[in-house]
């Protein structure tokens, strides 16, 4: 088939699911996206090419696809057909677990129930997101009888943070690994964190949890149990499989996931690829808690005599010079950065002190090269006992549940030494000529009663990230979601995601079909106090807030930019409102928004209060959320160091950060908060934003063009409305 005929088998395979569906109506801005999405898969040029024929043929598609669109089918069903006329298969990427399983336990399915040609679909997640039956059954005390090692129940941090765990403690922890691997067994559990009834915390999770560094794979002796190869299976038949962001980025270069030059690939929530590139090349290292290479040295030194590798003859010599060179490093920072980093102490989180323009100080230059070179040296060791280990796990079948057990107290702690070597080699990294620098920083934090310094580092520019990591690899793809343009652009996007000038690239924008102006109201209500005074103007918010409450007849979800915005708010809350109010800092996610749910459902008045994680990906539809205040525009933390370094880079290279970056950013992020408001045809609902800079600033403006078109009304900071200009 030519590219033509695999654009027309895509698009008539979406117009057949359309008209196939009883009482499904067509929408002319969902079929323009099936057009689009069949004409840049059909376009791709996929597999080995020769070389005579030149470079093959790349095709992306940038779609916005506002609310109510129905990207999901829009991108599915000509993708899907595509796949199968091409003998390929569909990677669908989402930004959250939420939205894979949406796909695969229930738009996936409806969709092969209408196609013409059967498809196989299957979730792929992260090996962490599975529990190891292994692991399990030794915390459990199910397995093997436990040994020194029974400190894997609690991670080093944990211990730091409160001492050594209590008897009680441990027997809790393992009477609740006791429960899972008794669930397990028992058929009541898959072995997925995400299915349990309330998933464990990651300090309880993290030592069951599946890790590649820990895992003997076929030789391991539950392998015929595994929950996760059992998860890989399914992967290998099917030809649509849905993933997600980070476990597309961090699996490039491996087999988990079919080859980006051979398959077509769908990034779903695509505004959130260049954050998740930045978090994944990001590293950084714990200088203060060292006690874990004690016991890495020890389990090395002791299975490696094990099975008679002579190697680790130096491990103690190397543990005992990262522990210095650690100790020596964290002395260091102090000194450099101590008085900065005091005065760092009353802002939230840990204190922290970046490096200008990157440049990393000649004191730290030495110990970090030594680190690095001691760090590669010691994982040398390690993997030399991990190659011999898996040897006799193979040579030795009888033996394989101990020295598989063996294998996996070594990798539950190797992955602190990769971090170790990644950070002191980005932190070394000098630019090119005409490169970013990293960003580069120290924190330091009291947990417990120990004082913790860590070591930072992470690129700044995620779309040369993934210019270099993804775009390279990629001939086919289609990036969506309802907020890829800022301020009517999509200029930012590009820029960020690396596909800027990027020949292949093409861009669609899909309006809406709700009626905005006759759904919503956007409400700018001033205040006295400027946003820059942060307690006068917090007070202002909360009062103004509780005005507007009162108007609240069943949900609402209200919006803040920092945790002190949100403590003020409720403690300032008369009682009657506070009875109506769930806090997201004071329940769990799951907990909260069922409570909501019912609230509503019961004919009463339920209003979240939430931070910015809740800006985003919440669909409460109808009654759930018929008013949404923002209490001030979501600008990101000013004490971000990565959006620091970045704003110092484009300053140096006379670039203004402001216009280029923290505008369009700030105006993609109040797109998505005010789009929590109207999300069926039928919603009527109010968004009330408290900032008087989105009516008395330029860029405020700017913001304004890129939200929805609601209809647009002023308040004073009295609560009347004024006339527009």
């Amino acid at each position: 088939m030519s590219s033509t005929e695999w654009a027309q088998a895509g698009l008539q395979a979406f117009d057949a699911v359309v008209q196939g569906t009883e009482g499904f109506r067509g929408r002319a801005g969902q079929r323009a996206m099936a057009e689009q999405v069949a004409r840049t898969f059909s376009q791709a040029q996929l597999g080995k090419v020769d070389e005579e024929d030149g470079d093959p043929t790349r095709a992306i598609a940038v779609i916005q696809a506002g609310t109510g669109v129905g990207k999901s089918l829009a991108y599915c069903a000509p993708a899907i057909a595509i796949a199968l006329a091409r003998g390929t298969r569909v990677l669908i990427s989402t930004a959250t677990v939420a939205l894979q399983e949406q796909l695969v336990h229930k738009d996936l399915p409806a969709l092969a129930a209408q196609m013409e040609q059967p498809f196989k679909f299957a979730l792929a997640k992260g090996r962490g997101r599975y529990v190891c039956k292994l692991k399990l059954e030794r915390l459990a005390g199910t397995g093997e009888a436990h040994t020194e090692d029974d400190d894997d129940l609690f991670p080093e941090e944990a211990a730091h943070a409160r001492g050594k765990p209590s008897r009680q403690e441990t027997e809790a922890r393992m009477q609740f690994y006791a429960s899972m691997a008794q669930a397990l067994a028992q058929g009541g559990w898959d072995g997925d964190r995400d299915s349990l009834d309330t998933p464990p915390e990651p300090e309880a999770w993290s030592p069951v949890a599946a890790e590649g560094s820990s895992c003997t794979g076929r030789h391991c002796p539950a392998f015929s149990q595994c929950v996760y190869y059992d998860q890989r299976k399914a992967l290998v038949g099917a030809q649509v499989i849905v993933a997600n962001h980070d476990l597309l980025l961090s699996s490039l270069g491996s087999r988990l996931l079919p080859e980006l030059d051979h398959c077509l690939l769908v990034l779903d929530e695509g505004h959130h690829l260049p954050a998740t590139a930045l978090d994944q090349f990001a590293c950084s290292m714990d200088l203060s808690r060292t006690n874990w290479l004690d016991r890495l040295a020890a389990r090395v030194v002791r299975i490696g005599g094990l099975v008679n590798v002579s190697e680790v003859a130096d491990v103690y010599r190397l543990s005992s010079q990262l522990k210095q060179t650690l100790s020596d490093l964290s002395r260091l920072v102090m000194d450099l950065y101590g008085a900065q980093l005091k005065e760092a102490k009353g802002a939230w989180g840990p204190a922290r002190a970046r490096l200008p323009q990157g440049v990393l100080p000649a004191a730290l230059e030495e110990p970090l090269r030594l680190l690095g070179v001691t760090a590669e040296s010691y994982l040398a060791c390690v993997a030399t006992v991990g190659k011999a280990l898996r040897a006799e796990i193979r040579d030795k079948p009888d033996e394989a549940r101990r020295l598989s057990t063996l294998y996996a107290q070594i990798g539950m702690l190797a992955p602190r030494l990769e971090d170790v070597y990644n950070t002191a080699h980005l932190l070394l990294q000098a630019p090119g000529p005409d490169e970013a620098p990293a960003a580069k920083w120290f924190t330091c934090d009291v947990v417990g009663e120990f004082i913790v310094v860590k070591a930072h580092a992470s690129p700044i520019l995620p779309g040369a990230t993934l210019r270099t990591h993804l775009w390279s690899a990629v001939r086919g793809a289609v990036i969506t979601s309802a907020t890829l343009t800022s301020c009517g652009q999509f200029d930012f996007f590009l820029r960020e995601s690396g596909l800027q000038g990027d020949p292949a690239a093409v861009t669609l924008e899909v309006d809406s079909p709700f009626d905005f102006a006759a759904q919503g109201r956007f409400i700018t209500s001033e205040t006295a106090a400027d946003p820059k005074d942060a307690a006068a103007f917090n007070a202002d918010v909360a009062r103004a807030l509780i005005r507007d409450l009162r108007e609240v007849r069943h949900g609402a979800l209200a919006l803040f930019t920092s945790r002190e915005q949100l403590r003020v708010t409720v403690e300032a809350l008369p009682g009657d409102l506070r009875d109506v109010v769930l806090v997201q800092t004071e329940l769990p996610r799951a907990v909260l928004l069922k409570r909501h749910r019912e609230r509503v459902e019961a004919g009463g008045v339920s209003v979240i209060f939430g931070m910015q994680s809740f800006g985003e990906g919440l669909d409460l539809p109808g009654q759930l959320c018929e008013s949404v205040f923002i209490a001030k525009l979501p600008f990101a933390p000013p004490d971000d160091p990565v959006g620091e370094a970045r704003a110092e880079w484009l300053r140096a290279v006379g670039r203004d950060p402001f216009t280029e970056l923290v505008v369009p950013a700030t105006a993609m992020r109040l797109a998505q908060w005010a789009g929590r408001a109207i999300r069926t045809e039928t919603d009527q609902a109010f968004v009330y934003c408290y900032d008087r800079r989105l009516t008395r600033t330029g860029y405020g403006r700017r913001l304004m063009q890129g939200l929805p078109p609601f209809t647009v009304v002023r308040h004073d900071a009295q609560g009347r409305e004024v006339p527009q200009a």
